[in-house]
């Protein structure tokens, strides 16, 4: 059930984007440059424009008011972007995109819906996951999703570095919490497509890539591999350094293979797991940073006391 809705979910939201290219299309065509001053068209700022436009609203300076305080370009350069040539039939096409793009918006809040009570029916545990931030904000609404998906799981994948709350919710609506059907991790790793094929003839490996698989959880996988290259952590420099060794698309499946390893034992053993790679990694930046500070002091004529260094 939660597989099902999910999907949809998704669906839904690459057809959103969709139709927010072709608003972005309508605009340029009528010369508006609304992507040269904003980052995100359909953000607070960008939609208060459109909707203002659409409503009938031609003035530049009139719409360039709609600036949020955080967006860096200025309102004068806001009003030359919005200074276009406002034709009939790419106004119209603007209008239907918003009206569609809205529909849409409705059919994703009623997935969310579905989704939190399949989860609320779900909850096997209450996992801590440390203070609530301020209700209203982004960062509540992406704790409270990080709990219901704790609570079905029994564990946090969150806290593995490169798991974000969407990747963890394609991987549990996909394969689910329980992992038992696999007898050990290389059958989850192997299902998953992650393990390197060997073919060999003579004693010569002739090929050791992996198969190809539409496995969305292998997807999400491989998605959260390549968000690791320039992560500050063990997994971020592991996967740096097979990169120096070999070609990225091998290096991202390696690393994805290293994340299914630690989903699967986290899942199967019900705790959190501990990665000692990211405490030597820590460790390693420590000594690093101090004798960083070492070299430094002596560049200047100074002696640090160890025991002054250590605290």
């Amino acid at each position: 059930m939660l597989r099902a809705v999910a999907r949809q979910r998704e669906t839904l939201i690459t057809e959103q984007a969709s139709w927010v290219q072709r608003m972005h299309k309508a605009l340029v065509q009528m010369n508006i440059q609304l992507t040269e001053v904003i980052t995100d068209v359909m953000g607070q700022t960008g939609q208060a424009i459109i909707r203002d436009i659409v409503a009938g609203q031609r003035d530049p300076k009139a719409l360039a008011r709609h600036r949020h305080r955080r967006v860096k370009a200025s309102e004068a350069d806001i009003v030359k972007a919005l200074t276009g040539n406002w034709r009939e039939e790419h106004l119209f096409v603007l209008k239907q995109a918003l009206g569609v793009y809205d529909d849409i918006g409705r059919h994703l809040a009623e997935c969310d819906a579905k989704l939190e009570a399949l989860l609320d029916q779900r909850a096997a545990a209450k996992v801590d996951l440390g203070p609530l931030p301020r209700a209203g904000s982004k960062a509540r609404v992406e704790h409270d999703i990080r709990q219901r998906l704790a609570d079905w799981a029994g564990v946090d994948l969150t806290r593995i570095n490169g798991l974000g709350v969407t990747i963890v919710m394609k991987l549990l609506t996909e394969i689910g919490p329980d992992l038992r059907r696999f007898a050990t991790v290389k059958h989850f790793c192997s299902w998953l497509g992650l393990c390197p094929g060997t073919k060999i003839s003579g004693g010569k490996v002739l090929s050791s890539g992996t198969r190809r698989s539409a496995s969305r959880a292998r997807q999400a996988l491989k998605m959260a591999a390549q968000s690791l290259c320039r992560s500050e952590s063990a997994l971020g420099a592991f996967y740096r350094r097979l990169c120096s060794r070999m070609d990225k698309p091998k290096a991202n499946t390696a690393t994805a293979h290293k994340l299914a390893r630690m989903v699967y034992y986290m899942l199967t053993r019900g705790q959190a797991f501990v990665d000692q790679g990211q405490q030597r990694y820590e460790e390693q930046q420590r000594l690093r940073s101090i004798a960083a500070l070492k070299r430094r002091a002596a560049a200047l004529g100074f002696q640090i006391n160890p025991v002054e260094t250590a605290a």
